[in-house]
């Protein structure tokens, strides 16, 4: 039997072999894939093996560990062992290398004590005082009521986005961290054939141990909340359509306070109510897993429906390319054929229904696809094309664009149109004559404002007349804007009033520029990496890892080891003001004011607006 079973990433195998040293020194049985696997020996199966032989597991929890795919496996594995035995903390141990705890998944990982260097070794032999006998990764059915859909192709890739889940229905479980201290409902959000039915069935199955109560599945269209459950149980109401006012939405959320409500829904109109996780497009590995041929993987763009209907038709014999190329040949869809049933329907049947002028933008994205569709290109298309004012046009196309938005036909900004999604209203366009009027509008508009070679637009001061100026992506302006308006508001740029202010809160204020920096970052699908000329990517990995990461890794844990050390009857702020590195802690917060000036005018010159920029920068 193993008492440690060490879970990392490869990128952190010099970090953790300090750590295994040390465990091996203490006299403790590790297992480590590198160490303890023998030659030529199944990887998985002795990983399995091997998890079910150990009494903990041990996780780096790096930012690089949810994105390996065994990672999530072993964690996944292991918690769910000890929350069938009643504590899901029971069988995890995390070490945290990172500033903050946001990435950490499940929600209760994020609350946990999480071993610090030092005391590592004497922290877990007296956890393991406490675990007797190995984890037992069998997971137990819950009980069920109502009916549970039929699963739909594999399940894979998903494993995060079940991490995700289980945190968004259980943020109470870690008031410390989230803030909240009761449930609220959660949306699982995304278009037809995304996976939600699915990831809402994997979760209810595997998950189950979270439910004693049970799970409750119904579909909006007749739902039956449990109305007594006789302990904490998860209700799921599928399929909650698009339109409905805010009253019926909140009737579908169960009242009792031990029910966890999870709605289903392709809809992005109800944000509002409760929690929302929206479900991506499968990863590339994960896609190409489930197509089986790569000639097919681009065309479905991770859909998980469209790739497990052409992967099963690849694993039937049929020719990869040829499939490929049927998706493109008029007529019924090759999706229709291969499913047997109108599937392509179903995705657009918001869009059926939509506003003319919603319909009309979808039409422009189709033409502009793979481009992204922004309000200011549909309305130079429709007021060509319906000789319209220009701001009549923009009126439109803004209205569009939000219908769609909201109904789940385009991304949120950038507004991109997925290809499954394009591929369905081909085959469904009720108005070609129409179609084809708005594509030639926007081509003709794409024409007359093109910059190339031939012709580069007006002169640019200081620039070679062969060179095209340089242009920055509306998504770029506006992730530097949110950016830019964020961070002067930070302590840093705002300055700590001498001898006053609390330093856990200046220090609360920076570490939040993390992940309100990484979301912004997704949500503008803008990569955090270096880049080598001035962009959104290289001002943010100067702000997080230039300056702020060197200050938090310095000041984070000197400031909480300080803290430890609180009287129980003396405050926080008065504790602070009696520490002996509080004026060292000062001049170095106050040395960051120029670095963050300097990125805040960066981001200035990319988004246009001077707001919160000093004249003198």
């Amino acid at each position: 039997m193993w008492d440690v079973f060490l879970s990392y990433s490869r990128k952190d195998a010099g970090h953790v072999r300090r750590f295994h040293e040390e465990l091996i020194a203490a006299g403790l049985k590790v297992f480590t894939d590198e160490s303890a696997v023998a030659g030529f020996a199944g990887i998985s199966e002795t990983i399995r093996r091997a998890l079910a032989n150990s009494r903990v597991l041990l996780a780096y929890y790096s930012l690089g560990y949810p994105e390996r795919p065994a990672c999530q496996w072993e964690l996944t594995t292991a918690f769910l062992a000890g929350l069938g035995e009643g504590d899901p903390r029971r069988r995890v141990l995390v070490v945290n290398p990172e500033p903050d705890t946001a990435h950490i998944h499940p929600v209760e990982l994020r609350d946990s004590r999480h071993g610090e260097p030092e005391t590592l070794v004497p922290d877990i032999l007296a956890h393991l005082r406490q675990v007797s006998g190995p984890m037992r990764p069998d997971v137990t059915p819950p009980r069920v009521h109502g009916a549970l859909p039929a699963a739909v192709g594999e399940f894979t890739g998903r494993l995060p986005e079940l991490w995700r889940l289980h945190s968004a229905l259980h943020v109470q479980e870690a008031p410390l961290v989230t803030g909240r201290t009761s449930a609220r409902p959660v949306q699982l959000r995304g278009m037809p054939g995304i996976g939600k039915t699915r990831l809402a069935r994997e979760y209810a199955l595997r998950f189950g141990a979270a439910f004693p109560g049970g799970v409750h599945w119904a579909r909006a269209a007749a739902p039956q909340p449990p109305r007594t459950p006789d302990g904490p149980c998860l209700y799921v109401v599928d399929d909650v359509p698009h339109g409905l006012p805010p009253r019926a939405v909140t009737d579908l959320t169960a009242p009792h306070p031990l029910v966890r409500t999870l709605l289903i829904t392709r809809s992005r109109a109800y944000g509002g109510h409760g929690e929302h996780l929206d479900l991506e497009p499968l990863p590339q590995a994960a896609a190409a897993a489930l197509a089986g041929a790569p000639e097919i993987v681009d065309a479905a763009a991770g859909h998980p429906g469209a790739l497990g209907l052409l992967g099963r038709a690849v694993g039937a014999g049929q020719n990869p390319a040829a499939l490929a190329n049927r998706l493109y040949e008029p007529g019924r869809s090759l999706l229709d054929i291969l499913a047997g049933d109108e599937l392509t329907a179903d995705h657009v049947r918001d869009a059926l229904t939509a506003p003319a002028e919603a319909q009309d933008v979808l039409r422009c994205a189709l033409a502009l696809s793979p481009l992204p569709v922004t309000a200011e290109t549909a309305a130079t298309v429709l007021a060509a094309a319906d000789r319209l004012p220009r701001a009549v046009a923009l009126r439109r196309a803004r209205s569009g664009l939000a219908e769609l938005t909201a109904r789940g036909l385009l991304t949120p900004a950038p507004h991109l149109l997925h290809p499954v999604t394009a591929h369905s209203w081909l085959h469904h366009e009720s108005d070609s004559a129409r179609a084809e009027t708005l594509r030639r509008a926007v081509l003709s508009s794409l024409g007359a404002t093109a910059i190339t070679l031939d012709n580069p637009g007006p002169p640019v001061p200081g620039v070679r007349k062969e060179s095209v100026p340089m242009t920055v992506s509306e998504a770029e302006r506006m992730a530097a804007f949110d950016l830019q308006v964020e961070l002067v508001s930070r302590i840093g740029i705002q300055q700590l009033p001498a001898d006053g202010g609390s330093l856990r809160e200046a220090l609360t204020s920076l570490n939040s520029l993390f992940p309100f920096t990484r979301d912004t970052l997704h949500r503008y699908s803008i990569g955090l990496r270096p880049s080598t000329g001035p962009s959104v990517q290289s001002v943010a990995d100067q702000l997080l890892n230039g300056i702020l990461r060197p200050f938090m890794t310095r000041w984070h844990p000197l400031l909480m080891a300080w803290e430890a050390h609180r009287p129980p009857h003396t405050s926080a702020l008065d504790h602070e003001r009696t520490w002996d590195r509080a004026e060292n802690f000062r001049a170095d917060l106050n040395a960051l004011h120029e670095p963050l000036r300097m990125v805040a005018a960066s981001l200035a010159a990319i988004s246009g607006a001077d707001f919160g920029v000093s004249t003198e920068v």
